[in-house]
């Protein structure tokens, strides 16, 4: 099974000029990921291919540290920073070595200030760019538009992503499944973290119930990504003209120009057009109080930020004019065949409210032809 995965990854790297991209998801560390990987790179070196290790993070283990003999790996590059040496891939060293693939583990990863890039996502990128194939590899809590469902459920903050845009790109996607008894099992035998950092592993991330909905988000996930190259192209950067779409579905996610929730919006966007495999639009309505020179500075940056994340996303964005919020929403929605509209829950005084003169209260009366998305500021999110 192993060989004939390696070869089929192989076939597609032969074809393609730009890089291709295989992604290994797990739902918790220990599952297995980058074995996986280090296996299938002894499978392809085995087949000839020019493969080399960009980056892996064996965590001390013995038989992960194993299976990096007989490959070749690009020495890291050491940066200092406020005192400190830190290792991170080299990507000039790999680009200029040029294998056909390169192994880089953890995408999620923040690179250290000074690197090329930000994160490490963004390092494989180059390399796809370069027409490096890259193999990778990342846990389902890590993605961008899961972000806010991961922190509710298990209460742990999740400081890095990695943006959908990234894998709705992969051409393979692989889930490594574990029953979550097994992987409990691992971690109490020392497989994944070292004694002292057992218990509390215990305590925090790995109870059962939080692996249990971690590992159905990435059971999901694939199945989901599996659905989008069924239909012909995976949806999102790199799509290809002509792709399967669904218009009559298309998701449009209102924004507005300071928005604490806006963040929560998207995320919530791109799962649903993620799971209606359709396009999804982000759109702002520019009215006269909101014009540039009306607003400050910081509304100026969360809007700047916003729409950022949004492309990292996916999104298509999309700045209007009107003196209407509403009807100039509304009239973009019903000519570009969108279905589902998303907005927040509204901070209106109740006496504007009353005086009709809210935002929410007005899309709901006039979005009747629309599948109406209201997000709370607090909202109860789970995997539906």
């Amino acid at each position: 099974m192993e060989r004939r995965r390696a070869a089929d990854f192989l076939e597609l790297v032969e074809r393609s000029r730009r890089g291709r991209l295989k992604v290994y998801i797990g739902f918790a560390a220990g599952v297995g990921k980058t074995y996986r990987m280090l296996e299938e790179a002894h499978a392809l070196a085995k087949r000839g291919v020019d493969i080399v290790v960009g980056l892996v993070e064996t965590h001390g283990r013995s038989e992960t540290a194993a299976l990096l003999e007989g490959l070749e790996v690009v020495p890291r590059r050491v940066f200092e920073y406020r005192g400190l040496k830190i290792e991170e891939m080299d990507l000039d060293a790999v680009l200029a070595r040029h294998p056909q693939v390169a192994i880089v583990d953890e995408i999620a990863h923040t690179n250290v200030p000074g690197s090329r890039n930000t994160k490490r996502y963004q390092d494989a990128c180059d390399l796809l760019d370069a027409g490096i194939s890259v193999i990778c590899a990342f846990n389902i809590q890590h993605l961008e538009s899961l972000k806010d469902l991961v922190e509710q459920a298990t209460h742990v903050e999740i400081r890095e992503t990695v943006p959908d845009t990234f894998l709705q790109q992969a051409d393979q996607v692989v889930n490594l499944d574990l029953a979550v008894e097994d992987l409990l099992e691992r971690l109490r035998a020392g497989k994944i973290y070292a004694e002292e950092k057992v218990r509390r592993a215990l305590e925090n991330f790995f109870q059962a119930d939080k692996l249990s909905m971690l590992r159905e988000l990435a059971l999901r996930e694939v199945a989901e990504s599996l659905g989008r190259a069924a239909l012909g192209h995976p949806r999102g950067a790199g799509a290809e003209p002509g792709a399967p779409r669904a218009p009559s579905e298309r998701v449009m996610v209102c924004i507005a120009s300071q928005s604490p929730r806006s963040s929560a919006l998207l995320r919530r966007g791109s799962r649903l057009a993620g799971r209606l495999n359709t396009d999804w639009y982000v759109v702002y309505v520019e009215t006269p109080s909101e014009a540039p020179h009306r607003i400050d500075s910081s509304a100026q940056r969360m809007l700047h930020a916003n729409i950022e994340k949004a492309r990292e996303l996916g999104a298509q964005i999309v700045r209007l004019q009107g003196r209407d919020r509403v009807e100039t929403l509304l009239d973009f929605a019903r000519s570009h065949a969108v279905g589902h509209i998303l907005i927040g829950r509204s901070h209106t005084p109740w006496w504007r409210r009353l005086l009709s003169r809210d935002f929410v209260a007005s899309m709901v009366r006039q979005a009747e032809d629309f599948d109406l998305h209201i997000v709370g500021a607090h909202e109860q999110e789970r995997a539906a």
